[in-house]
C-alpha cells in the first residue's frame, strides 16, 4: 500500500499508523516522518510521490502531525529548498512578499475597525467611547494568527465586526471567564446567548444616547481598566 498517498491517524507506537479503517499499519521501510512546521518541503515532499499525511482530529479540529515519505526524498527535497532559499533572487522575493502582507494587513485593520464603528453606531455623545472601544477590539481580533472571527473568511465582514464586539464584551464585561457552566450539551451556548442579549441591550443604550454612570457601566469600566 505504499505505492499511493493516503491519510491516516497516529498510533502510539514509532514506525505505525492506524489506517482509514482504524487498523494498525507498519510503515514501509525506509521511510521516514517529516515533521510538521515546514509546509514548502511538506508540499514538496508530498509531490514528490506517494506518501502518509498523519492527522490527528480533537473537536472540530484537525491537526498535522507529520508525513511519512521515503526518507531519501526527504533529505533531497530539503536540500533543494534549502538552495534555493540561499539565494538572492528568493530573498529579494520573500521580502516584497513579507511587505505586501504587512500592507494587507494594515488595509485590513482599517476595514474591519471602520466595520466595528459602523456596527456600533454610538450617538454623538458616545463617539470617543465608541473609538475607544473600536480600537480594544480591533487590537485584539485583528492579529494574523489570533484565531477570532475576525480572520475568518466564511463571513461577511459586517457579521465578523459583530461576533467580535460581542466576544469582547463577553470576555471583559462580564463573568464569563469565570463562570462554572455544568458539562450539558448546549448550556455553555445558552450562557454565551444570554450574556450577547445583555451586552446587546447595553450597546442599545449607547446608540440612543442615555445617560450611563461610568462607575456603574461594565463596558466603560472595562474600557478602563
Amino acid at each position: 500500500m505504499s505505492d499511493k498517498s493516503r491519510i491516516v491517524s497516529p498510533f502510539p507506537r514509532h514506525g505505525y499508523v492506524r489506517n482509514e479503517e482504524g487498523r494498525r499499519t507498519k510503515v514501509p521501510e525506509g521511510w521516514a516522518l517529516l515533521e510538521p512546521g515546514d509546509a514548502t518541503i511538506t508540499r514538496r515532499v508530498k509531490e514528490a510521490g506517494p506518501s502518509w499525511t498523519v492527522q490527528e482530529k480533537k473537536g472540530r479540529r484537525t491537526y498535522s502531525k507529520g508525513v511519512w515519505a521515503p526518507a531519501e526524498t526527504i533529505e533531497r527535497v530539503k536540500r533543494e529548498v534549502e538552495q534555493m532559499r540561499s539565494t538572492p533572487e528568493y530573498r529579494r522575493r520573500r521580502e516584497a512578499d513579507k511587505k505586501r502582507r504587512e500592507e494587507e494587513q494594515r488595509a485590513y485593520k482599517r476595514r474591519f475597525r471602520q466595520a466595528v464603528l459602523d456596527f456600533l453606531a454610538f450617538d454623538d455623545e458616545y463617539a470617543e467611547l465608541a473609538q475607544q472601544l473600536a480600537d480594544a477590539v480591533t487590537e485584539h481580533a485583528v492579529p494574523v494568527g489570533s484565531g477570532t472571527v475576525a480572520r475568518t473568511k466564511r463571513i461577511p465582514l459586517p457579521r465578523r465586526a459583530e461576533a467580535a464586539v460581542i466576544a469582547w464584551m463577553r470576555h471583559q464585561t462580564t463573568a464569563y471567564d469565570t463562570m462554572t457552566i455544568a458539562r450539558v450539551k448546549g448550556r455553555r451556548r445558552e450562557v454565551r446567548r444570554k450574556l450577547a442579549e445583555r451586552s446587546r441591550k447595553l450597546l442599545e443604550r449607547y446608540r440612543r444616547g442615555e445617560p450611563l454612570d461610568a462607575d456603574d457601566c461594565p463596558l466603560q469600566k472595562a474600557l478602563d481598566a
